[in-house]
Parts: structure tokens; C-alpha cells; sequence
């Protein structure tokens, strides 16, 4: 058998594909696992989207290839979007493109800007496609820590000259996954000066910009004057409307980097599906009411947790934004450690935050995507099994 490439030798597994082998193990044994691992929504989609799906899936005009770039109609219904929610203009022709999921494009960029020897700049701890995508294109990550004294966000001054002079991209995603931080625009203010400043184009994602609590509400980085001019921004319809099975998002932004993205696209995919892409218009244009009562949904979880590790002895704050919580190790234990730790004496699977990077020892993340009683259950096996913990 030939040895695979090279750029594959240095790809580790996928993280939630190691979770879900450990899981499917203990549940073989007869284990009852309560995962709170992957990030896949367990709400089911709107009926009034699957209904749309039902009806176009009929169409046979919907049955031959799609445009790699998505449906005129598709891009014009994600830029009335961005007027309606973000108050952003975007031209549906040029600054305006379908993805088979923000994850398809997040890797693509990559090989549309990155040569081999280059440097992206990765946030850290972060979602691992950001630094995969960068070395499967030949790229080197750069990390950029993501300090809890700095509300998670990277320091700009810290990043060396000679490495910002040198990067390609800077991956940016507010409201952030796994620490549920958020930005302001005068973050994304700084971000495009210094974008600018270095000639750096910003990938900003923004899957959970419509996943938030408490009256809160996450800016798009397009907001922010300048933004246009250094990076594109990712966003889906998978977190609002529990579609991650569906597998249809978008890039908007730089007309220049959509272009470049659109036609890396149109020579190795053929774009979405154009009834799911029918599907998720109709989410964009009617699903104000249906992201709400998930809001609240996830709310409702999120007390829960919070509550039950602050009894347990954390300190926690209830994230505004995202599905997850992002809580410190205690005393004495790894990431990993502790992790394997709670799995072996509640049954109750957490994800630990070294699988995020370097920066992401010390931690474990909690995904709130799964069923209210399951949280309590959960919550009760912590408590239970569980003793005070010292940090």
C-alpha cells in the first residue's frame, strides 16, 4: 500500500471523531453516556423549513447541478438578511457566495491564499479546522493565545512583525467556540487596523452570532467600518435552525476573496443541493420566532450546568452567546485527566480543551445540544459522584 501524502502525517483525528469512537465504545459495554461533547444541535429542524425542503425537493429543475457559487435568489435572501439583522449592505452578485457548510469554506480559503511555508494566524485555544485547514494548504499556524485575563480575545501588540508581516489570514470567531466568549465592534475595529496595517485578510466566523442570552445580541464583523476591505465573513444556517445535517452556509465580504473562494469552488465541488438552499431562504427570510424559542431552549440548559459546577465549587459566569461552557480543570488534574475523571465516575462526557490547542490545557468544554432531561440527569450524576474541588 502507497504511504499516504505528507500533509496527511502531520493531520492528527478529527476531535469529535475520537469522542464519538470513545463514546460508541463505553455504549457497547452498556454504558448509559451523556454526552456533552459535540456541538450538533439536537432540536429538530422548523417544520415550516422542512416543509419547504418537501416541497422543492419535488422540483426536478432542483434535481440537476447547482451553480457552484449558490442561486442568485439564495445570495440575494443571505444579503436581505444581513440588512434586516446587521444593517449591512452586500451586493448579492459579487460579495456573496454558497457554502456546503461554513466548515467547507473555512478549509477552502485556505487553498485559495496559502502556499506552502506560509503563516495564518489561528486563534487558540479555537475550532480545530482553522489550523488543519492551514496545514493541509502547506500553511504554518500561527497561535494566537486566547487568555481568560483578556476575555478571550488574542492580543494584536503580542503577535511578533516579523510573523504578522509574513501571515496570509487571521481566523478570527465571535461569539467563540469552545469558550463562549464575544467581541465588540471596537475589537473588530482593532482587528481591521491591524489587518490593514500588514496586509492580512480576516476570515471571520460567525456561526453562533444568532445562538445568545439575556438580550444580548453579536455584531457582525462586518459591521465594522473598514471590514469590507480586509476579510469575509462565514456564517450558516446550521446553529440557528438546527440544519448541521443540511449542509448549507455562506461566505459574505471582499468581493476580491469571495470571487477567489467561488471559483476554488467551482473546481472542486458543485455547490449546494438547490432545494436546501431553498430550504434555508426560507429560515433567513421567516425564522425570527423559531430562533428565539431555541434561544430560550438553550438558556434554560445553560442555568442548569452553570448552577450545578458553581454548587460543585467553580466559579462560573453564564456565557451570553454560544451552546457551550467553558470551565477550568480542578486542582491536580489535565484536561484530559479530569475529563476521563467525570466519564468514569458519572457517565457524563465532557470534552477536553486541549483538544482546541496548546492554550486550551487546563479546561473542558460542555455542549449544551442535548435534551433538557438529559442536562438534569446529568446534572444529578454530577452532584451524586461528584465532591467539592479546589482550584
Amino acid at each position: 500500500m502507497k504511504q499516504e501524502a505528507k500533509r496527511m502525517q502531520s493531520i492528527p483525528p478529527y476531535l469529535f471523531a475520537r469522542i464519538e469512537k470513545k463514546i460508541d465504545e463505553l455504549k457497547s459495554r452498556g454504558i448509559d453516556v451523556i454526552s456533552f461533547g459535540i456541538g450538533d444541535p439536537d432540536l429538530p429542524t422548523p417544520d415550516f423549513i422542512v416543509e419547504k425542503m418537501a416541497e422543492e425537493i419535488k422540483n426536478p429543475a432542483n434535481h440537476q447541478y447547482p451553480s457552484s457559487v449558490g442561486m442568485l435568489s439564495f445570495r440575494q435572501s443571505v444579503a436581505q438578511w444581513y440588512q434586516k439583522r446587521f444593517g449591512v449592505e452586500l451586493d448579492a452578485k459579487t460579495e456573496v457566495v454558497a457554502l456546503i457548510g461554513s466548515k467547507e469554506g473555512i478549509a477552502n480559503i485556505n487553498y485559495c491564499y496559502v502556499d506552502p511555508g506560509d503563516i495564518n494566524l489561528v486563534p487558540d485555544p479555537g475550532y480545530p479546522v482553522y489550523g488543519i485547514g492551514t496545514m493541509l494548504a502547506g500553511g504554518e499556524p500561527y497561535y494566537m493565545p486566547l487568555k481568560e485575563e483578556n476575555g478571550y480575545l488574542p492580543d494584536f501588540a503580542a503577535i511578533p512583525a516579523e510573523i504578522a508581516a509574513k501571515a496570509k489570514l487571521m481566523f478570527l470567531n465571535y461569539p467563540n467556540n469552545p469558550t463562549g466568549a464575544t467581541a465588540t465592534k471596537e475589537f473588530f475595529a482593532e482587528a481591521v487596523a491591524f489587518a490593514k496595517k500588514y496586509d492580512i485578510i480576516i476570515c471571520h466566523d460567525a456561526a453562533y452570532s444568532e445562538v445568545s442570552y439575556d438580550g444580548y445580541v453579536p455584531p457582525s464583523f462586518m459591521e465594522v467600518e473598514g471590514a469590507k476591505d480586509v476579510g469575509i465573513e462565514f456564517n450558516s444556517v446550521s446553529k440557528p435552525f438546527n440544519m448541521t445535517g443540511w449542509r448549507v452556509g455562506f461566505a459574505v465580504g471582499n468581493a476580491k476573496v469571495i470571487e477567489t473562494l467561488g471559483r476554488y469552488k467551482s473546481n472542486v465541488d458543485s455547490g449546494a443541493f438547490q432545494a436546501v438552499q431553498y430550504a434555508a431562504m426560507q429560515g433567513l427570510a421567516q425564522g425570527d420566532a423559531a430562533i428565539g424559542e431555541m434561544q430560550q431552549i438553550y438558556s434554560r440548559r445553560r442555568d442548569v450546568v452553570v448552577d450545578v459546577f458553581n454548587d460543585l465549587g467553580w466559579q462560573l459566569k453564564k456565557p451570553q452567546a454560544t451552546f457551550y461552557i467553558w470551565a477550568p480543570v480542578p486542582k491536580g488534574y489535565t484536561s484530559e485527566s479530569f475529563s476521563e475523571y467525570v466519564l468514569e465516575k458519572t457517565a457524563v462526557m465532557l470534552t477536553p480543551g486541549n483538544g482546541y490547542g496548546p492554550n486550551g490545557e487546563g479546561y473542558f468544554r460542555i455542549s449544551l445540544t442535548i435534551a433538557e432531561d438529559r442536562v438534569i440527569e446529568a446534572a444529578k450524576r454530577l452532584k451524586d459522584h461528584l465532591d467539592q474541588v479546589s482550584f
